[in-house]
């Protein structure tokens, strides 16, 4: 039976043909089955956009040849999209975002949303005015194992938070691999393209992130040392931070593109005083909680001892693994869930909230403040707290 009347109407501008993130955004919307890619402006090149969309399905009077004729006519037809993906590098998500909300569609942006926190402020102020949604993809943060931890930091079990220690370490940008026209690493170290951080913008934030979505804490100040060790690049590609809390806790971020051995290692540890939490994503379904008298549990997903807030989003059985694509599918099942409400009908303080654009506004002030930080030799620099 087929139930596209049913499904979110969506499209997506990039991601055409090679592009890395735009078929895992797709093969996650398919996994949640809540929607149906009905338009796209695959790539600003007009006859590899019209190729991407002959291949990927979408009809060709709705494979467009730019963004801003998608979004003009989608926005006038009666079976025009609800929300559109921007999978585009990071230079264009802000006026692509900017064009679709004033257009009075949703957007749902792959990170960082935009180049710098004034962008991002503007994207907010917009969307409150328009009454749509802007979400942002932060997809390590749809692991079970992960809103787990989430839930026991919130119920106390780890007492009065210390310590925060969160790596996102790989090893693909050792050598200059941009050098050899390689799409994802040359616009990854271009400026004009990523923003004014490299490594840090494209994964430090994502850790950075993941620290405050688990913890709930942000840090009031932070000491960075960015650095990029091959010869000839531009950007970081590598970041160390010290991190100050409110509470008096302490917090360490290292992120780097140059450690050799590291594929896609994301480990988040977090130490109260009453117990402590780790988790890494090359294994996401155990997560090792401690307490202070020496005992140590390795939980697995879905299992009896897990609370409801991991059991929600465990899309199958305890014993199969679930990984990086059912992460992101769970942003999109919650996405849609969000879209079939009223807008501002969904409470505060629920898991999908933290994918709005409020928290990416925080992450673009860290990685502002990072660069501001180590420029002047690595002073501790404090981050904004609200919204101009």
């Amino acid at each position: 039976m087929n139930n596209t009347k049913q499904r979110i109407r969506i499209g997506m501008v990039g991601g055409g043909q090679g592009a890395f993130i735009g078929n895992v955004h797709r093969i996650a919307m398919r996994i949640s089955d809540r929607y149906s890619l009905e338009a796209a402006c695959f790539s600003s090149d007009p006859q590899r956009a019209a190729a991407s969309a002959q291949e990927l399905g979408v009809p060709a009077e709705r494979g467009y040849p730019d963004y801003q004729t998608m979004a003009r006519i989608e926005a006038a037809r009666q079976d025009g999209i609800r929300a559109v993906v921007i999978v585009t590098p990071n230079h264009l998500h802000f006026p692509i975002a900017k064009c679709f909300l004033e257009y009075g569609i949703h957007v749902i942006c792959d990170k960082p949303l935009t180049m710098t926190g004034a962008e991002t402020a503007e994207l907010i102020a917009l969307s409150q005015r328009m009454d749509k949604h802007l979400f942002v993809t932060y997809n390590y943060t749809g692991y079970p194992m992960i809103r787990e931890a989430r839930e026991r930091v919130r119920r106390g079990d780890l007492g009065e938070i210390r310590i925060i220690q969160v790596e996102y370490s790989q090893d693909w940008l050792a050598t200059a691999l941009e050098q050899s026209g390689q799409k994802q690493a040359s616009w990854r170290t271009d400026p004009k393209q990523a923003g004014a951080a490299g490594c840090l913008g494209d994964i430090g934030v994502h850790a950075f992130n993941l620290a405050h979505f688990v913890s709930g804490m942000t840090p009031t100040k932070i000491a960075a040392d960015l650095h990029s060790f091959v010869p000839g690049r531009v950007l970081d590609d590598h970041a160390q931070v010290l991190m100050r809390y409110a509470n008096g806790a302490r917090g360490t971020l290292l992120s780097s593109q140059v450690a050799v051995g590291k594929e896609n290692h994301l480990r988040l540890q977090i130490f109260g005083d009453k117990g402590a939490l780790d988790w890494c994503q090359e294994h996401p379904n155990q997560l090792s909680f401690s307490t202070l008298d020496g005992a140590t549990q390795i939980l697995s997903r879905a299992r009896h001892q897990i609370s409801q807030a991991s059991r929600d989003v465990s899309l199958i059985p305890a014993g199969h693994p679930e990984g990086y694509l059912e992460a992101f599918s769970v942003l999109y099942k919650e996405f849609a869930h969000i879209l079939a409400m009223p807008f501002g009908a969904y409470a505060e303080g629920n898991s999908a909230t933290a994918h709005s654009a409020m928290p990416a506004y925080s992450d673009l002030c860290f990685i502002e403040a990072c660069i501001a930080s180590s420029t002047k030799d690595t002073v501790w620099t404090e981050l904004k707290a609200n919204l101009p």
